[in-house]
This record gives C-alpha cells, sequence and structure tokens, in this order.
C-alpha cells in the first residue's frame, strides 16, 4: 500500500504543481483556484454562516445552498474552528486527506480482489483520470470515496456494521452517495437470498444503517421547504438538475456533433462513452455484486442526468471500480513490457496534468 500511496501523492503533486504553474503565468493565485472556485465558494459559506442563502436569477432559476450535502461543510467548520487554518486550506486539508484514505480504499479492494501490482495500477489510474484535478481541490468527491471505498470493502469481507456505518457517511457526502447505499442493500439482499434469511444481526444492522445519511438530510431539506418528500428534488430543479433518462445529454451530444462546443464538452461525451464501455467490461470479467451495482448507479445518475454536461466527468470520479478492467491489463502489461506500461502511464501523466490546469485555470467552466 505504501508504494501505491507514494505513486498516487506524486501524480497528485505534480498535478497541482501544474495548476500552480499556469495559474502563476496569468496571474491568478493557485490556492484560490484549487481552494475556492464554483462549489467550494458554497461549501465555504455553508460552513461558515450554515444554511439559508439563495440566488434567484429567475422563477424558475434559483440557486439554493440546500443542494448542498452536510458532510463536508460540516469537516470544513471543525478544521476552522479547531486550527488556525482559513476556509480554503481547510477546504484543500480535508480534501487532499480525504483523497488519501480513498487511495487507501481503493487499493484495498484493488489487491483483495486480485493482487498487490493490479491494486497499485488501480490506484494510479485513479489519480491520472483526465479529471482527477478535483481530488486536489476543496470538493467532496474525494470524501465520497473515501467513504464508498472502505464500506464496499467492508462488504466484500462481511463487516455489515461498518459498511453500514461507512455508507451512510457517504450519504451525507454527495447526492450521489446513495449509490454506496445501493451497494449494500444489493449485497445484503443477495446474503439473505443466499443463506435463506440465516444472517446474523449484523447484516440487518448495516442494512438498515447504509441509507439512513441520504435519507435524513433530503428528508430535512423537504420538511424544511414544506414537502418532506419532494422539497429536495424541487431544490435540484430550480438549479437546473433533474433525471430525464439521458434525453438532455443526448439532445446536447447531438449539438456537440452538428456544431462543436468548447473543449470541455467533447472531452466529457468523451469520458461517459469510456465510462459506459468500461462498465460493459466490469460486467464481462464477473465483479462483484457491490462494486456493479456502486458503479452502475454512480453511471447511471450521470449519464441520465440534465444540465451541467461538464460536470459529469467530475460525477464519475468515485467510480473507480470502472478502471478495474484497465488496472488489470496495465499490470499484465508492467510484468511482460515493462516500457510500454512506463510510456502509458507517462501519457495518461501528460493528459491529466495539462488537463487539469486548463480546467482549473483557463477554462472558465464550472467544474
Amino acid at each position: 500500500m505504501g508504494t501505491a500511496l507514494g505513486l498516487f501523492v506524486a501524480a497528485r503533486l505534480l498535478g497541482a504543481a501544474a495548476v500552480a504553474l499556469t495559474a502563476w503565468a496569468v496571474g491568478e493565485h493557485p490556492v484560490l483556484l484549487l481552494g475556492r472556485s464554483w462549489d467550494s465558494i458554497w461549501y465555504l459559506r455553508i460552513a461558515g454562516d450554515g444554511y439559508g442563502r439563495s440566488l434567484r436569477f429567475h422563477p424558475d432559476v434559483v440557486h439554493s445552498d440546500l443542494a448542498f450535502f452536510p458532510l463536508y461543510p460540516g469537516l470544513l467548520r471543525a478544521v476552522t474552528e479547531l486550527t488556525p487554518l482559513s476556509g480554503p486550506a481547510a477546504g484543500l486539508l480535508v480534501s487532499w486527506t480525504a483523497a488519501g484514505v480513498a487511495a487507501c480504499g481503493i487499493y484495498a479492494i484493488g489487491a483483495r480482489l486480485h493482487d498487490r501490482a493490479v491494486a497499485t495500477a488501480l490506484v494510479l489510474l485513479w489519480g491520472l483520470l483526465p479529471h482527477s484535478v478535483v481530488l486536489s481541490m476543496a470538493y467532496t468527491e474525494p470524501v465520497l470515496t473515501a467513504f464508498a471505498a472502505w464500506s464496499l470493502y467492508a462488504v466484500l469481507t462481511g463487516r455489515w456494521v461498518w459498511a453500514g456505518v461507512l455508507a451512510a457517511g457517504a450519504g451525507l457526502a454527495r447526492p450521489n452517495g446513495f449509490a454506496v447505499a445501493a451497494a449494500v442493500l444489493a449485497a445484503a439482499a443477495y446474503e439473505l437470498y443466499r443463506r435463506r434469511g440465516k444472517v446474523t444481526h449484523r447484516l440487518w444492522t448495516g442494512a438498515a444503517l447504509a441509507p439512513l445519511g441520504w435519507v435524513a438530510y433530503v428528508l430535512w431539506v423537504g420538511r424544511r421547504q414544506g414537502d418532506p418528500l419532494g422539497g429536495y428534488f424541487e431544490v435540484q430543479r430550480l438549479w437546473g438538475s433533474r433525471f430525464d433518462f439521458g434525453l438532455d445529454a443526448l439532445r446536447f451530444v447531438r449539438h456537440l456533433l452538428l456544431e462543436g462546443d468548447l473543449l470541455v464538452f467533447p472531452m466529457s461525451m468523451v469520458i461517459v462513452a469510456a465510462a459506459l464501455l468500461l462498465y460493459g467490461l466490469l460486467l464481462a470479467d464477473r465483479a462483484p455484486a457491490p462494486l456493479l451495482v456502486y458503479a452502475g448507479v454512480l453511471l447511471f445518475v450521470a449519464a441520465g442526468g440534465a444540465g451541467f454536461f461538464e460536470c459529469k466527468p467530475r460525477f464519475l470520479l468515485p467510480a473507480f471500480p470502472l478502471l478495474l478492467p484497465l488496472a488489470c491489463a496495465l499490470a499484465r502489461t508492467a510484468r511482460a513490457r515493462p516500457w510500454h506500461a512506463t510510456l502509458v502511464v507517462g501519457a495518461l501523466a501528460g493528459l491529466s496534468f495539462a488537463y487539469g490546469a486548463y480546467l482549473v485555470v483557463l477554462a472558465h467552466k464550472p467544474l
């Protein structure tokens, strides 16, 4: 695990350095870009002042901070209260720490399913994704992935209570955090079926705990909005986020193919298409059901959601099981042709660092 974590840290430090150099070249401050951009600003305001802020652009376009789940701003508040760090610095500390914890969990899963070489390749690939710059920003994806990876590992090793507790934490981190609870519940249901109901109380406890975080926040927002079951989803609709089974995304893909657009949009299209292909490979490899459910729900939400097309690759960052087929291939290549594997990793690193710097400093589009 030490080697894998070291490679991951090196990849993310080099990615952050690329952002810093690009930012300095155009007269920007890299810490502010990484720690106070787009959604990070909302989280910092929630951490400092609590919920209650809305920006009204149109009767049907209202951006409310209730769309943002509470775990990350709660962690920011705790760090700023206990240390002399500013809000952006606290956000970076939380995200970088969570990314490291997530990398360890991803390694543990890869090693359990295959071997240490595949586990190391899996962690490295996750750290070199085109959108992996988000792992170096004050965003929630590292926190969600940390809870998800260790919850899934707990499921794979039969630690049901831990799986449920960690899934509940994931549900408090992000809207798509319910994918972890779905994986835990699916695994529990299969175990019930396989054992014909003869399971320990730990399985029942873990299954009961798993969805609590997500459900609790959604109901709290709904109650605050006067509609317990639909209030949260109305908040998301007013942000422009809704689920339409991919119709809006398909219309935008048609626009891209016929008219073109800024680089972030066709790149997002390619990444989502690659994710769909990788999910097919994951199915063909007969990956464990919890990983299939978790990655499948994340992919279903990202591909089927409307609005913020350029953010879809970020929504897929926690879907690390999709990289398992590539990690196996990279590990085989490293054993047979080390230089070929080195060239592949170098090319991925160049793309990740250059594109990450472009996204944060030059694109001026929501991440």
